[in-house]
């Protein structure tokens, strides 16, 4: 039996194959067999096709995103400019024209 790389996401011994990527049960993270020598940082913020958000990005809203105690809604395809990042679940604090200051995961965006 072939000895397989640990996750690189959160170093569990625990790594399958699945098809042709490597699957950590413990969290989740999916990666190719290449990738773990890459050096990547895996704390960066991704936005939802994976690439890495960092200060003062623009980004652009992908789904209909409703607004807590508000009866408004951001619309896909929203530009949200100079984004700032902080540790969270909502990884991304902006201010939306015409709503204000909020916060957005970073799972619900795309990079411009």
């Amino acid at each position: 039996m072939s000895a397989l790389p640990p996750c690189p996401n959160c170093d569990s011994p625990y790594a399958y194959e699945d098809g042709t990527l490597y699957v950590c049960p413990e969290c989740a993270h999916e990666w190719t067999p290449g990738e773990e020598a890459a050096g990547e940082d895996p704390n960066a913020v991704r936005d939802a096709n994976g690439t890495v958000l960092n200060d003062g990005d623009t980004v652009t809203v992908i789904k209909d995103l409703k607004v807590k105690g508000r009866s408004q809604v951001v619309k896909v395809g929203t530009k949200v400019k100079n984004i700032r990042l902080v540790a969270g679940d909502h990884n991304i604090d902006c201010k939306i024209e015409g709503i204000g200051a909020m916060k957005l995961k970073s799972e619900f965006t795309r990079k411009v």
